[in-house]
């Protein structure tokens, strides 16, 4: 008889399991990223062309203002600035701690974030239409504010994980358009998502900057209802 511990009747090892496939994100989810990215492009508008010459949003040209700043090029402004940058990492960090874990899923966790992030956009956008002539202290606190909102969006939409949509910048959205294109030999992968990123950008840019012939605050009304909208879509139709 065969002792029971003999190596040759020894129970099989198990395979390790393997990992699950990431989870592709909904055609819904996607649309809706899209659609922050027209909304980012009304608040950079307003940032941009009615608080001083700041980005909200987009911190590769915030940063670089920045540095012109520091060298006192063209009497760039330096505190907005610094206070949009300040902002967005904290945005980024609050946020990024409410959904941690929650990776190419919508959750209860994204849509509080994104209905947090149009509350506030809308809050300063009625400020600035309350308070006609705001002195600038009061300016560089709506700067912040919103660089505080475009940064919690950012961590948001970087955990939802939509391939080339960020909604903040479309920068390596281009690259990847250019790169992957038939011209440099690729098969044209994702260049609709990609075309419609950048040029809703530039349609949102554009309608904040005519809405800024009306105030200073309606851009900022309009893109603060369109994150509320798009997170209670989000809620009913994306979440798991």
């Amino acid at each position: 008889m065969t002792a029971p511990d003999d190596p040759a009747v020894a129970e099989p090892i198990a395979p390790e399991p393997t990992a699950a496939p990431a989870r592709a994100p909904r055609p819904t989810t996607l649309h809706l990223m899209l659609t922050l990215t027209a909304a980012t492009g009304i608040v950079d508008a307003v940032g941009y062309l009615g608080l001083d010459r700041v980005f909200t949003a987009n911190m590769t040209g915030n940063v670089v203002i920045l540095g012109m700043a520091l060298t006192g090029a063209d009497d760039l402004p330096l505190t907005g600035p610094v206070l949009a940058l300040a902002g967005f990492v904290l945005g980024a960090v609050l946020a990024g701690r409410a959904v941690r874990g929650r990776s190419g899923a919508w959750s209860t966790a994204t849509t509080g974030v994104l209905c947090g992030v149009g509350a506030l956009v809308i809050a300063t956008g009625a400020l600035l239409m309350l308070w006609d002539d705001a002195p600038h202290p009061v300016l560089l606190g709506v700067t912040g504010a919103l660089g505080l909102a475009m940064g919690a969006q950012a961590a948001a939409a970087r955990a939802l994980a939509v391939k080339d949509v960020t909604t903040v910048v479309i920068t390596s959205t281009i690259t990847g358009l250019a790169m992957d294109s038939r011209l440099a030999g690729g098969a044209g992968d994702l260049w609709a998502r990609r075309l419609l990123a950048v040029v809703l950008m530039l349609a949102g840019a554009a309608v904040g900057a005519l809405l800024l012939q009306v105030h200073v605050g309606a851009g900022l009304l309009l893109a603060g209802l369109i994150c509320a909208v798009t997170a209670l879509v989000g809620h009913r139709r994306c979440r798991v």
